[in-house]
């Protein structure tokens, strides 16, 4: 049984949830991206394009709800727009992706390997991470952010032609996935030696996957991004938006220390075939519970997930918290944390 011990940091409560160590309460890591630029006064625009404004924007949020962690994620263009895809910035909104990179697996070698810290979008969240260390290292864990294989190929290639491409030519779809994984690798590295603690890793279309695929294309490239994390020296978090149901037994064989498990997920079940040193993070409904729902049905939601949850828990909406989500809603999601004894 975990304990309580009330002067522990958030870095402390964090990294002791994964190590299987006591803690005073759960950690609560929601993700904020629109939220947080909004409730900051800031334009989305720059909240994506800009490190200062996504670094100012996350620790006013962290600070004003108490919350366990700071991240860089924003949109899931970065990497694709350094491998040449083209993106157009929005004042208010996400970036949009004007055409692909590629049209046909024939045209993969026009994914070549970049250097992160050469290209624009990359090298402004790694120094997003910097600016992080210097404000908060050792207090606040760091959260920073790449994309899984398979999503990044969804971003530079149609989806639905990889889709069946996984079935007609998966070799070929192996293929592509070996040359989008030197960058990633390289783009973890980097934000690692900037300071980051955790690395999480959007893997979204994967959820769109059968669990046969999954395993025998996604999930090799998804260990080796997470083993080349650990060996840098750093923490995985494995983020696969959508009803992941059907994969929730074989994502923790990624190696992942948390796996973010979406709304749609029977969150009981999940922790059953999840063990229990892995730490899974959610899962609330970011939109039906978190924006719309009331502070007392909030709370009522997440004390039911912190029961589910398991031992090795950090609570969590299923997935980004909505832009419009009420204040006091964000602050009666914290709030839950603090009241349920461990």
């Amino acid at each position: 049984m975990l304990s309580r011990n009330p002067s522990m940091t958030p870095y402390e409560r964090f990294m002791n949830v994964l190590e299987g160590r006591p803690v005073d309460r759960v950690p609560v890591t929601p993700i904020l991206m629109t939220f947080a630029a909004q409730y900051s006064g800031r334009k989305y625009g720059d909240f994506c394009f800009d490190y200062r404004t996504l670094v100012e924007c996350w620790i006013r949020c962290r600070e004003d709800f108490d919350l366990d962690f700071v991240a860089t994620l924003s949109d899931p263009f970065r990497e694709a727009a350094d491998f040449g895809l083209p993106v157009r910035r929005e004042e208010d909104d996400l970036p949009i992706r004007e055409d692909y990179l590629i049209l046909g697996l024939d045209e993969m070698e026009k994914v070549q390997f970049v250097n992160p810290y050469k290209g624009p979008r990359m090298s402004d969240r790694i120094r997003a991470v910097e600016e992080f260390r210097r404000a908060i290292k050792g207090k606040i864990p760091i959260l920073g952010w790449i994309e899984g294989c398979f999503a990044e190929a969804c971003d530079l290639y149609p989806m639905t032609d990889i889709m069946i491409d996984t079935i007609d030519r998966p070799d070929m779809v192996r293929d592509f996935l070996e040359r989008i994984l030197p960058t990633e690798i390289a783009f973890a590295e980097a934000q690692i030696r900037a300071g980051a603690d955790v690395i999480g890793i959007g893997d979204a279309a994967a959820s769109l996957v059968s669990a046969e695929t999954y395993e025998d294309i996604i999930l090799p490239f998804e260990q080796r991004e997470v083993d080349a994390i650990h060996k840098a020296g750093a923490r995985v978090k494995l983020h696969i938006c959508g009803n992941t149901n059907h994969l929730a037994r074989l994502m923790w064989k990624s190696g992942a220390d948390i796996i973010d498990l979406d709304h749609a997920v029977d969150l009981p079940r999940a922790r059953k075939c999840i063990p229990e040193r892995v730490a899974i993070c959610g899962n609330m409904d970011p939109v039906a519970d978190l924006q719309d729902g009331t502070p007392d049905s909030i709370v009522a939601r997440a004390k039911s997930d912190l029961e589910a949850g398991g031992r090795a828990f950090m609570l969590g909406p299923g997935c980004e918290v909505p832009r419009y989500t009420p204040i006091e809603n964000l602050h009666a999601f914290v709030r839950a944390a603090k009241e349920t004894l461990l």
